[in-house]
């Protein structure tokens, strides 16, 4: 069972916003204590972004933004400005397996929360940093969000409608995806210095960079530029290497259609009752699709129009050829097959009552890892308790 792979792992995170909490939220999930150091009084700053709020008749408020990245963990309010918070959260790191901090460089190192300075507290510790553009360099004092990446790192030059396409221009994606995919990057990286540890038994600093994992996210547009030397150009729905791939409409709705081969196309081109289409030179090949992208749209737009989507869907079902519907939220936790895998989760708060979240589909596989554990805290929810022992280990 994944959920409790970590059982036992203590976790202090200093980090807020999302790639930070992320990571820890995935420790959580797996299993490991999470003590999420906060400020007094205002907490994480997602708390306050919003609207939508979980609201409690006593008043308390979590934020949706919140409750995407934090479940599992408890809250403890510090302010490590005060030499006698600092003293307690000292303590908390003293016996910590994992640290994670997203702090501007050199913050923490003002009051002794540096890893050179734990290190000499506890030298077993895996120390994790996340910034925007890494401990070093020339712009490793920049502060940075997941926006200012996806524009840096490449994403955006080619994510847009094509110029000359009505709102031509570059686009973000829908969700923080360098945010996100850097909290997976550093869950990964923890992981393997906890294995690392247990070989060792030395504690590591991990150098996380939001700027590193957008310019990675680029993956094959990357190679592409890389052996081309061309920089790709926007062209909407369309895939840079595979034709046809790209969203089309039916006579009542769209689909994405993803045809990733050529003898996939030829069965498409027979069903369609034009088998002269996987014959013309133009598309007979992967790569002449691609070259003749404009005029190969064209006609599959033409075609593809005539009848509605489920009588194409049904039939692509059976070709073996990969489709999907564009799907509201709404629709997709209304999915047979997310349903099936239980995606959707409830939690009880003892104060906010139910709160729905995601899965996390690490565990999604496993149905024997049930539930989670707790819900998002509200901020310092978990302050005694954690701090009573606390001072009850610092005591002996």
């Amino acid at each position: 069972m994944l959920g409790t792979a970590l059982k036992g792992v203590k976790v202090v995170d200093l980090s807020r916003i999302l790639a930070g909490p992320w990571c820890t939220q995935n420790l959580a999930d797996l299993g490991a204590e999470v003590i999420k150091i906060e400020r007094p009084g205002s907490g994480d700053d997602t708390r306050g972004w919003g609207p939508p709020y979980l609201e409690s008749v006593e008043g308390d408020t979590l934020s949706a933004y919140f409750t995407c990245c934090n479940r599992g963990k408890k809250s403890v309010a510090l302010d490590f400005t005060q030499e006698a918070d600092r003293q307690q959260l000292l303590a908390l790191i003293r016996d910590a397996d994992v640290l994670v901090e997203n702090f501007r460089v050199g913050t923490l190192g003002k009051y002794g929360l540096d890893y050179d300075s734990v290190k000499a507290v506890n030298p077993r510790l895996i120390y994790t940093s996340i910034t925007g553009y890494g401990q070093t360099g020339p712009k490793a004092h920049r502060p940075g969000y997941d926006y200012i990446f996806q524009g840096l790192g490449g994403l955006m030059s080619y994510t847009g409608p094509a110029d000359g396409a009505p709102g031509a221009g570059p686009l973000r994606t829908g969700v923080a995806v360098v945010d996100i995919s850097t909290g997976m990057y550093a869950t990964s990286a923890v992981l393997a210095a906890l294995f690392q540890r247990t070989q060792t038994g030395e504690g590591a600093w991990l150098d996380l960079a939001l700027l590193d994992v957008a310019v990675a996210l680029n993956a094959n547009q990357a190679a592409n530029f890389l052996v081309s030397g061309s920089s790709p150009r926007r062209s909407g729905n369309a895939h840079p290497n595979l034709a046809p791939y790209e969203v089309f409409q039916a006579s009542d709705g769209f689909f994405i259609l993803a045809i990733g081969n050529d003898t996939q196309f030829a069965r498409f081109c027979d069903f369609c009752e034009r088998p002269e289409l996987a014959q013309d030179g133009r598309f007979k090949t992967n790569s002449g699709r691609i070259n003749h992208l404009a005029a190969l749209r064209t006609i599959l737009s033409e075609i593809l129009a005539t009848k509605p989507r489920q009588y194409w869907t049904e039939e692509l079902d059976k070709l073996g050829i990969s489709w999907g519907s564009v799907n509201s939220l709404e629709e997709v936790f209304q999915d047979e097959q997310v349903l099936h895998r239980q995606m959707l989760q409830k939690i009880i708060h003892p104060k906010l009552g139910e709160i729905k979240l995601v899965k996390n589909p690490m565990l999604a596989g496993n149905q024997e890892d049930g539930t989670y554990p707790a819900a998002p805290p509200l901020l310092g929810e978990h302050t005694a308790s954690v701090l009573e022992c606390l001072n009850t280990n610092i005591e002996r």
